[in-house]
């Protein structure tokens, strides 16, 4: 994606004294018209900020922020440059992007765009407070902006409140019938919230209207389990014939189709989609890089080092951590914890990723993580621990546990045994080849590259587990294994093991998590709505001879 403003951004850019083609920002962000002198500046300035947008268009990320820092220095504090520098930080450092658009918040507060943008990167980082507090602020600049209507619904989405999203979607809806954040939000509030009839409606009408036809399909698919051919399958094989869709959308449509051949047990066919998906995203993992990591973790936490500082962190039994690879069962093991009385399943969180990058804890050699480590004062364990304790706190202030089923939090867990030395860690685990081949049919963001490629996704999985099996000799005893196959045969059995090990009387309730209100809202909230089914268990099977790549490099871990 070469433009990186926000859409809500680059649609308010408006052209003044310059050819028609170059985008102009909008009135509100510009400086105030000095007296004659000042003006040639201030023109300047809009100049190089202008020449700023074009390099950003093009991708030279490194000119724009040059020519904005050039603004800075002659006007400091100039609201559009600090903007514009945020929007280059979007996805790179979004930390960076947030210090940059709360300073042009700071510098223009009654600009509706600027608290539109804080607060997409506060959501970005599941801060969900303050980003609600930003597109509230922006909407009461600007009651009509269609951007922050779908961003509030989305934030409210994500923050377990899916019911408070819908009003706010069908108010963009009024306003733009045809806008796609709008389209899309509407039907994904509906099936975070188990609505999947209502969804695949708005879905449908999506594709009508021609509105992100790609992820309308690719939303629509999920919404039921298909058993016989519908219609929707030769129109979705049509689509891929048009090249306008570009290689993302061509991805959704792939694993679209994919997904309904599979449910039609067609799977060679299904498996041929699956591949072509995962190409046309063009994502390259780069593995030697994390096997670095990897050592580097294993060589840094060791259990003295961890035993050594478990005494600087918070003793507090909330946190309960749900780890494991995506699609391990995490979803479903976080909906029957959830389901009891005093638990409260948060989500996906990254705030404890935030903290570890705060902190430095992203390098991949011994050094570098040791000279973080080294950082982890007793005082810094106390803040750190104590903020994360509060943002917890926000979601559900009485729950005696809250759960936060982030999976990819299993490369973290010598951070969690520091800063919570009582917390619960459950270990989500599920047959090896059944793990990795349902991560490669879902289209994943590129955070998970790793699994676009069959042989990649078998090393990777080695990575996790040599990891995975590093922390159990870190935290002896202290991490609970939740194996999916156990989960599936003897669900009440497991049930059962799961809240005693949370410490926690037994609830009936616990058995009826698909019955539980509030939103879900990862690619499982499907089948969290259904009561435990056992077709997912070798399921692999399916697929045997297109998967041989992934076998072979899963190596001893598959169970073949």
């Amino acid at each position: 994606m070469s433009n990186r403003l926000p859409p809500a951004w680059a649609k308010h850019l408006k052209t003044q004294s310059a050819p028609a083609k170059v985008p102009q920002p909008p009135k509100a962000g510009l400086p105030r018209l000095q007296p004659t002198k000042a003006l040639s500046r201030a023109q300047a300035d809009d100049m190089l900020l202008r020449q700023a947008l074009e390099f950003q268009k093009a991708d030279q990320l490194p000119e724009a922020e040059e020519l904005c820092l050039k603004v800075l220095a002659r006007t400091p504090n100039h609201p559009l440059a600090f903007y514009i520098l945020g929007t280059l930080g979007i996805g790179f450092d979004n930390e960076k992007a947030l210090r940059y658009f709360a300073r042009a918040v700071g510098e223009e507060p009654r600009n509706p765009y600027y608290h539109l943008s804080l607060g997409e990167t506060y959501l970005k980082l599941s801060e969900f407070t303050p980003a609600i507090r930003h597109f509230q602020q922006a909407l009461a600049l600007k009651p009509d902006l269609v951007e922050a209507l779908c961003a509030l619904g989305d934030a409210y989405k994500a923050f377990d409140k899916g019911e408070m999203a819908l009003p706010l979607f069908e108010k963009a809806l009024k306003i733009d019938r045809d806008h796609p954040g709008a389209r899309l939000g509407l039907p994904r509030a509906l099936a975070s919230l188990g609505r999947m009839d209502e969804a695949a409606f708005h879905l449908k009408e999506a594709i009508d209207r021609r509105i992100a036809v790609p992820a309308a399909y690719s939303a629509l698919v999920q919404t039921r389990k298909f058993t016989e051919e519908p219609p929707e399958l030769a129109a979705i094989l049509t689509e891929l014939r048009d090249l306008g869709h570009g290689s993302e959308g061509a991805a959704s449509l792939h694993h679209a189709a994919g997904k309904l051949l599979n449910d039609l047990r067609r799977y060679k066919e299904a498996m041929d989609h699956f591949k072509k998906g995962n190409e046309a995203t063009g994502q390259k993992f780069d593995l030697e890089n994390y096997r670095r990591s990897v050592d580097a973790l294993i060589e840094t936490f060791t259990p003295e080092l961890v035993a050594s500082m478990a005494a600087y962190g918070d003793p507090s039994e909330v946190p309960v951590f749900v780890v494991g690879m995506p699609r391990s069962g995490t979803t479903l093991t976080e909906q029957i914890c959830a389901s009891h009385p005093n638990v409260h399943g948060a989500g996906e969180l990254s705030k404890l990723r935030r903290m570890a990058d705060g902190i430095g804890l992203k390098g991949n050699s011994e050094t570098d993580l040791g000279k973080s480590i080294a950082t982890i004062t007793p005082e810094l364990a106390k803040t750190l621990s104590a903020e994360h304790l509060a943002y917890l706190r926000e979601r559900a202030p009485d729950a005696l546990r809250i759960v936060d089923k982030m999976p990819h939090n299993f490369e973290l867990i010598g951070l969690i045994g520091v800063l919570f030395p009582n917390a619960r860690i459950i270990h989500c685990r599920r047959d090896a080849i059944d793990n990795c081949i349902s991560c490669f049919v879902l289209q994943f963001s590129e955070a998970h590259s790793y699994s676009a490629d069959l042989r990649t996704l078998g090393l990777y999985y080695r990575e996790y587990d040599r990891l995975m099996r590093h922390w159990n000799k870190v935290l002896p005893g202290r991490i609970f294994e939740n194996r999916y196959e156990t989960l599936i045969e003897d669900q009440e059995e497991q049930s059962r093991r799961l809240i005693d090990y949370l410490g926690l009387p037994w609830d009936d309730a616990c058995l009826r998590f698909f019955d539980r209100d509030g939103s879900v809202n990862t690619f499982s909230r499907w089948q969290v709505r259904q009561p435990i089914y056992k077709s997912s268990v070798k399921r692999w099977k399916n697929y045997e001879s297109e998967i041989q790549p992934l076998i072979q490099s899963l190596g001893d871990l598959a169970d073949t």
